[in-house]
């Protein structure tokens, strides 16, 4: 609605405030830019100098350049010598001005007295050398100290290059001075260190010289500015090697800030002015702030309320909803049903074609529902990639499941993302309310205990709740309980150890440490169940913990080159993890390289930064990084080259098939060839037969684990079979964590 004028106080202390605040914002706008302007021109200014002052460098370097072509001569040291003046005329001086440009060039003999002179590709007599000879004589002393140095080598190994430049000032005129020694280019000609006849070249600084180091930079007006003229902030000074300053090159500064803001102008007049005019309308729009403020508060209560991916409820509106259905229906025959709904493998979706196309995917799965249920039902999001729904006047169990089949099904049509079709499947769990006394959270918990068997037996499918899976849930928290007493002090939790051979079936070259809990009312239970409920329960680190150190105790007491122990990828999402395991093998004694930690392929699909950074630190301490039951899962190649991985384990399946089915022979032999390129070890598990050992040993798997080389060893057991010293009876060592 409208709202009705208003001139109270109020508006006119809220005009007062943005006007200020206007003015303060202006103010700073002007100031910031008057800032950035002399800062920019500031900075191109120390640009431009750089340039200058590496292109004065070039110009040095080339005269130097330009003078080795004709100094390193066989023909340079027999003409100047002989004092074949014609010849010195036609190759070094008089070619070095119409050629090069230099300006005056003098050829002096050993003892440093002039044999020939030319200026301006003029020859004069050798004495006009004279006028010169005080500027020149510091550098030809210094060349001469050169010479008579031994003979050094650059960074090349080539001879280093005889030269000593400088500036100086000759006739009043700042100039580049080189100086070279005239020397054989071949080993035909020698001659006695010493007695080399040197070069003088000399090229003066004028605006001709300047103006080829501007054009290579894009500067201009460069010119020549002598020394009693005042130096302004667009120039460098030419300074001499004893530091005297012999005149300065200008130029036209070039100021972008400046010109950035002089054909800005305009448009930031134009700017200004829109701006108040803008300023001017939002001030005549107080008048409708009552309006916008209620329209805001609708908006942020339906957004407390629904999911902002997909519209629908969110978990409080759901939670609200539940329970007033409950209320609703425990007055009469009807009963609700509540579905909890998962999408099976939904971070694989995510992490091959994105997070925008696993939006997509939610947008679309949660029209799909809509779509398949009635509108009395409610369908909400609780994040991620987890629905539920509230079904009322239910009739029986078999209704919700037809209700849940119609949902799988027409889930299970492909779906359209990025371009791509994809299909998908979804996980259900299913609760139903039993009468009056049906309480929300209850029917929660147990769509939830639901929807967890559902997955845990196969995915893509539903499970409606059962009373024994309450029983379940009590027997594995019993089972946590006499677990974690076990940790603490209990006993019954042990180590076993299974070598791993060489092909001769004879040699250790390792051994697995594999955990064992011989449970004293449920006997021995099996590992991967005691250690996925660790892992559910968030015990998996003390867990590993323990195997771990106690791994490492044994291992460090034995001459076994390696003991390898299971790592939980939970473990790996600690990022204390390897400090966890320095410390074990700091306070064991064991040696890093002893220690090698199997992981499973499903670490490397997780591409956590977390995991990464965890492998990364280990295998740079030195611990071995192996990645077990290889080929069951879905790693790439590129996975194992991020990754780095030391050793690959093939899986105990594809060996069992070696010996009738060719397919699985071909998948192996692929495997260990796999290994070999990566130029990581290879380990067979699961052999059993000899004829499988024989066939792995010929495929090039040079390390071999299984029931036919040896089961699980207690530790006494293993180091009387491998002929390793004995250990003080006092603990076995690491475990399948």
């Amino acid at each position: 609605m409208s709202a009705r004028p208003n001139s109270s106080p109020l508006t006119h202390q809220v005009t007062l405030t943005v006007l200020m605040l206007a003015a303060f914002a202006l103010a700073m706008v002007v100031g910031f830019g008057i800032y950035a302007t002399a800062q920019a021109d500031h900075v191109s200014l120390e640009r431009q100098k750089i340039f200058f002052a590496n292109g004065l460098k070039d110009q040095i370097a080339a005269v130097v350049r330009e003078q080795e072509s004709v100094t390193v001569w066989d023909d340079s040291v027999i003409n100047t010598r002989a004092g074949n003046q014609s010849w010195i005329e036609e190759n070094l001086s008089v070619w070095m001005y119409s050629y090069y440009g230099h300006n005056r060039v003098y050829i002096l003999d050993a003892a440093n007295h002039p044999v020939h002179a030319m200026r301006e590709g003029k020859v004069l007599d050798p004495s006009v050398y004279g006028e010169d000879e005080p500027a020149i004589r510091s550098t030809i002393a210094k060349l001469r100290g050169m010479i008579a140095q031994p003979p050094k080598d650059d960074a090349s190994g080539a001879p280093a290059k005889m030269a000593a430049e400088d500036l100086v000032s000759l006739a009043g005129k700042p100039a580049i001075l080189s100086v070279m020694p005239m020397v054989p280019s071949t080993d035909r000609l020698t001659q006695a260190p010493g007695s080399e006849y040197l070069h003088v070249s000399v090229e003066f600084i004028n605006d001709a010289v300047i103006g080829r180091i501007a054009e290579k930079y894009l500067l201009a007006s460069a010119h020549l500015l002598p020394l009693s003229q005042p130096a302004a902030s667009a120039t460098i000074p030419l300074v001499d090697s004893r530091g005297v300053i012999l005149g300065y090159i200008g130029w036209d500064q070039e100021r972008p800030g400046l010109t950035l803001v002089r054909k800005t102008a305009p448009a930031l007049i134009v700017g200004l002015l829109l701006a108040a005019s803008v300023l001017a309308f939002l001030l005549r729009r107080l008048r409708r702030a009552s309006s916008a403020l209620q329209t805001s508060q609708d908006e942020a209560q339906y957004l407390a309320f629904h999911d902002t991916l997909t519209g629908l409820p969110n978990r409080a509106l759901f939670e609200d909803r539940l329970r007033r259905a409950l209320l609703t229906t425990g007055h009469d025959m009807g009963r609700v049903a509540l579905l909890y709904i998962d999408l099976d493998r939904f971070k694989h979706i995510n992490d091959t074609l994105g997070h925008p196309a696993g939006d997509e995917l939610v947008r679309q799965t949660a029209a799909r529902l809509q779509h398949t249920i009635r509108e009395v039902d409610t369908v909400a999001r609780l994040g991620g990639d987890e629905f539920a729904l509230i079904l009322i006047d239910i009739r029986d169990i078999r209704a919700a499941e037809d209700i849940a089949e119609r949902l799988q099904q027409k889930l299970q049509e492909p779906f359209k993302l990025m371009d791509d079709q994809v299909f998908v499947s979804a996980s259900i769990g299913i609760s139903l309310s039993s009468g009056a006394d049906a309480d929300a959270d209850d029917l929660l918990r147990k769509a939830d205990i639901a929807l967890y068997e559902a997955k845990k037996n196969g995915r893509g499918r539903h499970q409606v709740f059962a009373g024994d899976m309450d029983d379940l849930l009590l027997r594995k928290r019993k089972v946590e309980s006499e677990l974690r007493k076990a940790l603490n002090g209990g006993t019954g939790i042990k180590l076993a150890y299974q070598p791993v051979f060489a092909t001769n079936g004879k040699a250790i070259l390792g051994a697995e440490a594999l955990i064992r809990w011989g449970h004293e009312v449920h006997g021995a239970l099996p590992a991967a169940q005691f250690i996925a409920i660790a892992e559910e329960r968030g015990m998996i680190g003390q867990l590993g913990a323990w195997v771990l150190l106690e791994a490492c105790r044994f291992a460090v007491r034995t001459e076994l080159p390696w003991l390898a122990v299971n790592v939980s990828p939970l473990q790996l999402r600690d990022a204390g993890f390897p400090e966890q395991v320095a410390s074990i093998l700091a306070e064991t004694g064991l040696a890093p390289t002893r220690l090698q930690l199997e992981i499973t392929e499903s670490v490397l699909l997780e591409n956590s930064d977390t995991s990464r950074a965890a492998l990364a630190a280990l295998r740079q301490s030195g611990v071995g990084i192996v990645l077990d039951d290889f080929g069951t899962g879905y790693s790439s190649l590129g996975y194992l080259r991020r990754h780095a991985i030391d050793k690959l384990k093939i899986d105990r399946s594809f060996v069992r098939l070696l010996d009738g089915d060719g397919n699985s022979a071909a998948i192996v032999k692929a495997l260990i060839d796999l290994a070999i390129a990566l130029d990581v070890e290879v380990t067979a598990e699961g052999v059993e037969t000899e004829a499988q050992k024989t066939l792995l040993v010929a495929m090039g798997c040079r390390q071999l684990q299984g029931f036919l080389l040896s089961p699980p060893l207690e530790p006494a057991q293993l180091l009387a079979l491998s002929g390793l010293p004995s250990e003080e009876d006092d603990g076995p060592a690491a475990a399948r964590a």
